[in-house]
């Protein structure tokens, strides 16, 4: 994600590490909903030991780290709150022009209504909801306008509660891709990586565990692709197709390290990804606030982000100076989850 979203020049951005521009997926497509599954999957861990303190505490939990991950999310969109916009006779204060939802607003979401189904409609309940939510989407944008970018109802809502001003303007218009309506089936995601999690815990680390988890990811792309035709995979709607898409590719891809992991032992590479995986939080907000405030800086001409591209990394070539500018950034960002690490310092919520 932070490859993704750092790269020194947008416009000099390889294919795979774009996102798709409407219908159609690719690699980068893939991150985010693989956050909500891996979210849904460290539930099937830490949902058992809240239930265990009983219901009140177990909702005291729940509801205090969804509202810290959500303001955060907010936080960072609103971040320098200093800054003043001019418009005309007027001064807007950021706060007036602050994206609402996000990604760890979503993120925040998907926890939040995930926990409460399988907390209380348990195994069963959170199925029908699955199914539902999936289908129930699916109709809601069909019923409620088409599945253009101006015409789709998830505009439609967000236009209606939240306002223009409010939402993600990286589309050209007032869009949000991370808007209310298509919350709904990003849950799904959440929910599929908890009865992965359980599956594994339940079933163990086996040959047929690995073999299990394959199939039914299979199944899900297979679905997916003939869901495709009628409903389109599409990120930025969040669609259907896109939910079963995504979580047949994180069940594959679950058994094979796994299987890797586990069965195989061949650990020697993962300490890598473990640093990120230590302080999550933490390291997101980190790129994400370090990249605000290099654009808020001026250096010669330009701002300080732009500096750096253009000054270092452009002179080996647009494309792969821009990748190298992402790659370098996300490396200073593991040095400082490396750094936390052997120091014990760990930021959680």
């Amino acid at each position: 994600m932070i490859v993704v979203n750092t790269p020194g020049s947008g416009a000099s951005t390889y294919a795979p590490l774009q996102h798709a521009v409407w219908h159609g997926f690719t690699p980068t497509d893939w991150v985010f909903p693989t956050f909500m599954f891996v979210v849904g999957n460290a539930m099937a861990f830490s949902l058992v030991k809240y239930e265990s303190l009983g219901n009140a505490a177990f909702l005291k939990k729940i509801f205090k780290r969804t509202m810290i991950i959500f303001m955060l999310g907010f936080l960072m969109y609103w971040f320098p709150f200093f800054n003043n916009i001019q418009s005309g006779d007027f001064t807007i204060s950021p706060l007036a022009t602050t994206r609402i939802f996000g990604v760890l607003q979503r993120i925040a979401l998907g926890y939040f209504f995930g926990s409460l189904i399988l907390h209380y409609a348990r195994k069963n309940g959170a199925m029908i909801f699955c199914g539902v939510a999936l289908l129930g989407y699916w109709f809601i944008l069909y019923a409620f306008g088409d599945y253009t970018l101006t015409g789709n109802a998830v505009l439609a809502l967000d236009k209606f509660i939240l306002g223009e001003n409010h939402l993600y303007h990286g589309e050209g218009i007032a869009f949000d891709p991370e808007g209310i309506l298509s919350t709904l089936p990003s849950i799904v995601n959440v929910i599929v990586g908890y009865f992965a999690g359980r599956f594994l815990l339940e079933k163990g680390h086996s040959y047929e565990t690995i073999a299990k988890l394959m199939l039914v990811g299979a199944a899900c792309l297979f679905l997916a692709l003939c869901w495709n035709v009628t409903f389109p995979i599409n990120k930025k709607l969040w669609t259907s197709s896109f939910v079963v898409l995504t979580v047949g590719l994180d069940l594959i891809i679950l058994a094979i390290l796994v299987y890797l992991i586990d069965l195989v032992k061949n650990q020697h590479w993962t300490y890598f990804f473990e640093v990120f995986g230590k302080n999550t939080l933490f390291i997101y907000l980190l790129s994400e606030v370090g990249v605000i405030l290099l654009y808020t800086f001026q250096v010669s001409d330009s701002n300080a982000y732009f500096w750096l591209y253009s000054s270092f990394f452009q002179n080996a070539g647009n494309y792969f100076g821009s990748l190298l500018f992402a790659l370098s950034w996300m490396l200073i960002c593991w040095a400082v989850g490396y750094a936390m690490d052997k120091k014990k310092i760990y930021i959680k919520v």
